[in-house]
């Protein structure tokens, strides 16, 4: 007589397939049909959808390059879409850079074994608090804050720090600045519990060691804490990339006019530049397409190079001559 066995593994599959089916729809579907459109000319001409036809590499083409109408040439990667990828990757790095290097030294500090610092967990929640905060508020708050009449730019003028005549608003620098510091002070905690987490998964014999042999803290940050790292920054440096590229809500709402960075565009990141493609009064699927990919692209390129930047090279093996 056989026995009957109950085959559990089919229920696995049942509750892993409400994922997939999430996925299906809702993520490869559009991601497909992103690529198929940025091949066809959809869009609409005075008020009418024109037929979708094929049109090969014309929407990429108009991304990439411009007529040059006194030459006749063509100029390539001057185009506003060109543009607003610069202004991304600027405002990315102008973020990332004090907030890796603020990050970083506070998770050292925080997980040293000399300093010993008291109340640690009230200062991981008030350096983790402002990436809570809502981007929207964050920026309509430092639009008030900076603005023509904003209270910080009235104490600046009363100082003399600033002139008279100067505006935030009406300064690239400052511009590129504000935002700049308003990503980096939303992720620098994000980016510090990370960092916590990767240190305190370092073996802390390695430490005890280090320290019986007289090293410094200095000596074993630099000996022990960074190579060990590798990995934490590697994923660090990749997602931070990918959610830098793809900066929206700040910028969005931060000194706009009609949905425009201002002032001449110098905010105006690469998925504002995709939305106005896609829902302007003549919206254009083909071109939002075309430039969707192209970002889609750069942001591959960018964390493969981290990739390569970051992993661990091994060392070649010698082969024994025989003789």
């Amino acid at each position: 007589m056989k026995r009957k066995t109950v085959e559990y593994g089919k229920y696995g599959y049942i509750f892993i397939a409400p994922f997939f089916l999430v996925f299906l729809i809702f993520q490869l579907y559009p991601l497909l049909y992103t690529f198929y459109l940025s091949f066809v000319n959809y869009r609409m001409s005075q008020g009418k959808w024109c037929e979708q036809t094929f049109c090969g590499f014309d929407n990429f083409m108009a991304i990439l390059s411009k007529k040059d109408f006194k030459s006749g040439g063509t100029i390539w990667f001057d185009t506003l879409p060109m543009n607003s990828i610069k202004n991304t990757a600027i405002l990315w790095i102008v973020n990332f850079i004090p907030q890796i290097l603020l990050a970083l030294l506070l998770a050292a500090w925080f997980t040293d074994t000399v300093v010993k610092l008291k109340g640690q967990g009230a200062f991981k929640v008030m350096m983790f608090l402002p990436n809570i905060i809502t981007a929207s508020s964050i920026a309509i708050l430092f639009y008030n804050l900076f603005g023509n009449s904003g209270p910080i730019t009235i104490l600046l003028r009363n100082l003399g720090i600033i002139s008279e005549n100067f505006s935030f608003l009406e300064s690239k620098g400052a511009t590129i600045g504000i935002i700049g510091f308003m990503q980096f002070w939303m992720w620098y905690g994000n980016t510090m519990i990370v960092l916590i987490a990767g240190i305190l998964g370092i073996n802390p014999s390695l430490y005890e060691a280090a320290m019986v042999d007289g090293a410094s803290s200095k000596q074993q940050f630099f000996s022990i804490t960074m190579p060990l790292l590798k990995p934490i920054f590697e994923f660090t440096l990749v997602t931070s990339a990918i959610g830098g590229l793809q900066m929206f809500d700040i910028p969005s709402l931060y000194n706009v006019a009609q949905g425009i960075g201002q002032p001449n565009r110098v905010s105006h990141t690469v998925t504002m530049n995709i939305k106005e493609f896609a829902f302007s009064q003549n919206p254009d699927y083909g071109k939002a397409a075309a430039l969707s990919i192209i970002l889609f692209i750069f942001t591959v390129i960018i964390s493969v190079t981290f990739f390569i930047l970051t992993r661990d090279k091994e060392p070649k093996q010698r082969h024994a001559v025989v003789r």
